[in-house]
């Protein structure tokens, strides 16, 4: 979750791509370089041993307006990786 929020903030769409789980995985990953992420709240993890759910907050700032991402998000354990599935934005 860590890595993804960081491939975020500094617009790393290639590690997005292979963090990604291959079924739901975009065909573009669009990085919005006009976005600021300006901190991450990783709220409850309930982690399984080959699934994962991570709830967390992600607060933004972009054109002078803040904001939070809150989602609660499921990755499965592929190869020994965690990849992202898909997630609910609560």
């Amino acid at each position: 979750m860590r890595s993804r929020y960081t491939a975020f903030a500094v617009g790393d769409a290639a590690h997005l791509s292979r963090s990604w789980h291959p079924r739901t995985r975009p065909d573009d990953i669009d990085v919005d370089d006009g976005t600021t992420w300006a901190g991450l709240s990783i709220v409850a993890v309930d982690e399984r041993e080959d699934s994962a759910e991570v709830e967390f907050r992600a607060d933004w700032v972009r054109d002078a307006q803040r904001g939070r991402l809150h989602e609660r998000s499921r990755f499965l354990r592929r190869g020994g990786r965690w990849v992202y599935v898909d997630g609910d934005l609560e």
